[in-house]
């Protein structure tokens, strides 16, 4: 099994188990402990890992829920998606 196959097969399993805690959670179901693998998830797809890891796991921390996805579907947290910066803009990624 090559390496890139490998990281894709687990990276699928994690996708698919934050699908699923957040499908029958909603907002506020995960545990502190879900956070880093919601957020290296929903980082996935982004040139800017780091900083977007950074500040998700803080929102997760703070609202307990991390949208399905690698984009989007804010609505399902509400307080993920109202957060906001001093400028307005969306806080977590």
């Amino acid at each position: 099994m090559s390496h890139s196959y490998a990281k894709f097969l687990i990276l699928l399993i994690v996708s698919t188990i934050i699908i699923e805690v957040s499908i029958a959670g909603g907002e506020g179901s995960l545990k502190k402990e879900d956070c880093p693998p919601a957020c290296d998830y929903r980082c996935s797809a982004t040139s800017h890992r780091k900083p977007c890891l950074i500040v998700c796991n803080k929102c997760c921390e703070k609202c307990l829920c991390v949208p399905s996805g690698t984009y989007g579907h804010r609505e399902e947290c509400p307080c993920y998606n109202n957060w906001k910066t001093r400028e307005g803009k969306n806080k977590c990624p």
